[in-house]
């Protein structure tokens, strides 16, 4: 049933302002399980990496990298596509939804970052990386960007934060600088989210054939550019939902007329490397990989690009929604199939610890964009009889 918006001015700051949404049982359960990881996470810090986890030597990489980081990192890639659109290219009907993809990236890669702190054996040392850097290593240029990049974020995002207090000065400087600060973004997205590919470069003997490529920059980028922008799609179905705010149809739908370019662009070169290099005799050869790899391209892949090429689907909502879960979870399931399900290694199935942070980690960030959404002027203000519960 609809429900209510109550609007009540902020105690501690005047400029502030409180929307109060009905917190329903799904909020709670978020919540629950926010502060259940992030226990889990500081149990994990006392005790190590043994007691609560199923790494080993034979499996150094788990859960926590590709699906947390790997995956996370890529559906971030939202950011730094919308802001191009509206800053770099000039295209100002989309800047309604420009707010909110830059705290979705934001929020990713806090979350990234702090993941990395969980996954590290002695995460107390990664500020090694800025003193004893190694230039000939992809995880150098990954922290460098990261960090950088997660910078840059939080300045882009910052007006909306000084806006609302009302701090005019910070928010001139910012609005000066905010072209150089796009450019930065679009540069350092780039790089890193390419190189999260060139780390599984030097793996060859690691990844199955059917993954395994030079091209697994190229790959990464552009599977991160659809996927970035499907994000979009679930960012404005998610507020409409549980906000009552407006699912901005026609905007994403013009927005989403990209996607099909480049996920054809990608699977072009990718199911042309796969005939090239001969290695298609792994889809007659292999149960398990050939499966997972049609799964992969047909679900993740092909029919996205067929579902946004088609007017009418794209211009339905229901339609739309459907083919950023699957163009999302195309991005995943390249992920987990890359450098987790089919990475050669020690047997892994992840503990119950390890699922508990990852759990813990998305309801977080879902946490901090409701926050975001209550205090700061995020989207337009809202219809209150189509507010839902969550």
């Amino acid at each position: 049933m609809a429900a209510q918006v109550e609007q009540a001015p902020a105690r501690r700051f005047p400029q502030l302002y409180l929307r109060r949404y009905p917190v329903g049982p799904g909020m709670v359960l978020i919540w629950a399980l926010g502060a259940l990881g992030l226990g889990v996470a500081v149990w994990r810090w006392i005790v190590g990496l043994g007691p609560t986890t199923n790494l080993s030597d034979g499996r150094g990489w788990g859960i926590w990298i590709s699906f947390d980081m790997m995956s996370g990192i890529g559906l971030a890639a939202g950011a730094f596509t919308v802001a191009a659109v509206v800053y770099i290219f000039n295209l100002k009907q989309f800047y309604p939804i420009v707010r909110p993809s830059i705290l979705t990236g934001f929020i990713s890669y806090i979350l990234a970052a702090f993941t990395l702190l969980v996954d590290l054996g002695q995460p107390q040392r990664i500020w090694h990386l800025i003193i004893y850097g190694n230039i000939h290593s992809p995880l150098f240029e990954i922290g460098w960007c990261v960090m950088a990049y997660t910078t840059v974020l939080a300045l882009e995002f910052s007006p909306v934060l000084f806006g609302a207090l009302g701090w005019k000065a910070p928010l001139k400087l910012i609005r000066a600088i905010t072209i150089p600060l796009i450019i930065a973004g679009i540069t350092l997205s780039t790089l890193h989210q390419s190189t999260l590919g060139t780390m599984l470069t030097i793996l060859p003997g690691r990844i199955h054939p059917l993954w395994y490529s030079p091209l697994f920059p190229l790959y990464f980028y552009l599977t991160a550019i659809a996927a970035g922008l499907a994000m979009t799609v679930y960012e404005s179905y998610h507020s409409s939902r549980t906000y009552g705010y407006p699912f901005e149809l026609k905007m994403l739908s013009s927005l989403t007329k990209a996607i099909p370019w480049v996920l054809g662009v990608y699977l072009a070169v990718r199911v042309g490397e796969l005939f090239i290099t001969g290695k298609y005799v792994y889809l007659m050869q292999d149960g398990a990989p050939a499966l997972m790899y049609l799964i992969e391209m047909i679900g993740g892949v092909l029919i996205p690009i067929l579902f946004f090429a088609d007017p009418k689907t794209r211009n339905d909502p229901n339609g739309l929604v459907w083919a950023a879960f699957f163009t999302m979870g195309g991005l995943i399931l390249n992920r987990l199939n890359s450098a987790l399900i089919f990475f050669k290694g020690a047997f892994y199935l992840p503990s119950w610890s390890e699922l508990a942070v990852t759990v813990g980690l998305t309801c977080l960030g879902i946490i901090l964009f409701d926050l975001a959404v209550r205090f700061l002027p995020m989207f337009p203000e809202p219809k209150p009889e189509v507010t839902k519960q969550l």
